[in-house]
């Protein structure tokens, strides 16, 4: 479902029509075409992103050269590495869109200033951050207590957009399987 960022964030905190004017001024909406780089590994990041429409992942190459996705966003999403975004550091990171992508971004250097202006963007970020974080802590439960065939029926039935819309070793890059080992539990499960 695609919602504007004002609507996703009326989700959580109300804003008023001049808060969403001010909002606007500091953002900034793009439409960004499939497989483009937002963030390449040694930049900083200084973008914060919000999917209205669209798919990004974040990866890192391995020590093997291969690619690792840690998160994906979907519609109604934010993706940034955080680290780099908030340290003014340089990125570990890649983030690419999957699919072409409507994105509203908010600038780093004005991000505080966003803050500032509109408080109760404080409580949203908060909200926002929690819900991400709980959202890490129970992948990485789900890592250590799953079998990795039980990870993958879990991820593919409790986010079945993913599977429809993610090529699937990017799904298995996600998940810390290969391929090959994706292909045969699909297979198995059809």
């Amino acid at each position: 479902m695609q919602l504007s960022l004002g609507e996703h964030i009326n989700r959580f905190v109300p804003l008023s029509r001049s808060e969403e004017q001010i909002l606007n001024s500091y953002t900034k909406s793009q439409d960004v075409k499939r497989k483009e780089i937002l963030l390449s590994n040694g930049d900083v990041s200084r973008s914060l992103y919000f999917v209205e429409k669209g798919c990004l992942r974040m990866y890192f190459i391995n020590d093997k050269s291969a690619e690792q996705i840690t998160q994906f966003a979907l519609e109604g999403w934010w993706l940034t590495d955080f680290f780099s975004f908030m340290d003014n550091t340089p990125s570990d990171y890649f983030i690419q869109t999957i699919e072409a992508s409507k994105l509203v971004s908010i600038d780093r250097l004005a991000f505080e200033d966003l803050l500032k202006a509109i408080p109760q963007l404080e409580r949203y970020f908060r909200i926002i951050m929690q819900k991400n974080l709980a959202a890490s802590q129970l992948r990485t439960k789900y890592l250590y207590e799953m079998s990795k065939e039980e990870f993958y029926y879990h991820f593919s039935s409790n986010f079945p957009e993913f599977m429809q819309r993610v090529p699937q070793y990017m799904v298995a890059s996600y998940l810390g399987l290969t391929p090959e080992y994706v292909s045969e539990l699909r297979k198995k499960n059809s």
